[in-house]
């Protein structure tokens, strides 16, 4: 039996200042605290009906694990008996609303988590006299960098049941990145080649493309310009609005919309070749270096981090500032 994987869910961040990111999540972006302990903050978008990102007091910054909702607790079993079978360590945990956590590391070091149940809490989506900052909306997807892009969807893809919706391939036929999902929509999980494994991105969909712009106006109204890395633009990957900024600890959050549907049982991937600028930005303007070689330590299953390693694929796309 393959586990049945709904949609990318969670991420749980390490932090180094809560009142700091409190301010930065919360009172800047607008996102709703759920929940709060001495050293955690569990917020949502005004859509979620749970928790989606997990800010943990540390001494040093970095990325706990990224979670995934599965159908029923029957995929958490059958998930359990793959890892078995492959001999992946895995543990059960506990999470606030939480109560049967799967917990481990991917074959390619990527720490992940599944579960299948939640506490559900009041949807704020109408209570619009509750929204705050940019307003966010709700969770969208990931994006993980990886020497091995291949590897790693062939593995999504192959045992978890992941469908591809675009990539990038060079005159070789080797796979630069990878946009993969389950709930149909571009990706829960996207893919990028670089050192790794890093968390490239956690994203957040927005009701509009104003809404993104808005936040570009709250972030320099707040004397905080420079925490805007790139954009805002239009993706040529995925049609997506845009904008990626980096919290006071350097995690870098997307605010994306207005991509597409990818449900029909026909649908085709979409091949981008990787020195098509448009793939990048439909625009034309050019990517910060930094984009393609900063991201967020993992967190290694028995604890530290993972190392990030340089893979076969060297050298970065074109247009880069």
């Amino acid at each position: 039996m393959q586990p049945n994987i709904v949609r990318i869910a969670h991420g749980v961040f390490y932090v180094t200042d809560l009142e700091r990111s409190r301010r930065f999540y919360v009172d800047l972006l607008g996102l709703n605290v759920l929940h709060e302990t001495g050293g955690a903050l569990y917020l949502r978008a005004n859509e979620d009906r749970e928790w989606t990102l997990k800010l943990e007091l540390a001494p040093e910054a970095g990325v706990k694990h990224l979670a995934y909702r599965v159908g029923t607790p029957a995929d958490l079993d059958a998930l359990a008996e793959l890892l078995d079978s492959q001999g992946l360590p895995h543990r059960w945990e506990t999470e606030v609303d939480r109560p049967r956590l799967l917990r481990f590391q991917d074959p390619h070091g990527v720490p992940v988590a599944f579960y299948a149940e939640s506490v559900k809490h009041r949807w704020l989506l109408q209570d619009y006299h509750l929204h705050r900052g940019a307003g966010l909306q709700r969770i969208d997807h990931i994006n993980v960098m990886t020497p091995d892009v291949e590897g790693v969807m062939r593995w999504y893809m192959d045992h978890l049941g992941f469908r591809l919706s675009e990539y990038t391939e060079d005159e070789h036929g080797r796979v630069w990145a990878a946009w993969i999902q389950r709930r149909g929509s571009v990706h829960d999980l996207a893919l990028t080649n670089g050192a790794g494994p890093r968390l490239h991105h956690f994203a957040y969909w927005m009701p509009d493309m104003q809404s993104i712009i808005r936040t570009c106006d709250i972030l320099a109204g707040a004397r905080m310009p420079d925490h805007i890395e790139r954009g805002p633009g239009r993706h040529g990957v995925s049609n997506a609005f845009f904008l990626y900024i980096r919290d006071p600890d350097g995690h870098r959050i997307e605010l994306y919309t207005s991509d597409y549907v990818t449900v029909d049982p026909d649908f085709e991937p979409i091949r981008w070749s990787l020195d098509d600028p448009r793939r990048q930005t439909l625009w034309g303007a050019r990517t910060p270096r930094s984009w393609f070689e900063e991201g967020s330590l993992l967190e290694a299953f028995g604890g530290g981090w993972v190392t990030p390693q340089e893979g076969e694929l060297r050298g970065l796309p074109v247009h880069v500032i």
